[in-house]
C-alpha cells in the first residue's frame, strides 16, 4: 500500500489506505483552504484551534446539506406520487 504527502496548514501528512492519490490530494487542499480560512478570520495561529474551529465549520456545511439533500429526497417523493396518482399506475410503467 503506498502512501501519499501532502501539506495541511504547513505540515506534512503522510496518507496510507487509500488508493486514489489525486482525491486525497483533493481533500487535503480542501482541509488546507479551509483551515487558511478560519486562520485568517479568527486571527489565531493555534494549529489546534483552527483545526477545531475548521472541523466545526465543516460540520455544518456536511449538515445543512444533509438537511437539504433529505428535503429534496421528500419533495422528489411528493412529485413522484403525484404524477402515479394522475398518470395512473399502468401508465407509468
Amino acid at each position: 500500500m503506498q502512501s501519499v504527502q501532502v501539506e495541511i496548514l504547513g505540515q506534512v501528512y503522510s496518507i496510507k489506505g487509500m488508493e486514489d492519490h489525486a482525491y486525497i490530494r483533493e481533500l487535503a487542499a480542501f482541509c488546507d483552504a479551509k483551515m487558511r480560512e478560519v486562520q485568517k478570520a479568527t486571527g489565531t495561529s493555534d494549529a489546534h484551534r483552527v483545526a477545531i474551529l475548521a472541523a466545526l465549520t465543516i460540520s455544518d456545511e456536511l449538515f445543512r446539506l444533509r438537511r437539504q439533500y433529505q428535503s429534496l429526497e421528500v419533495s422528489v417523493e411528493r412529485s413522484a406520487t403525484r404524477l402515479l396518482e394522475i398518470t395512473g399506475p399502468d401508465e407509468g410503467a
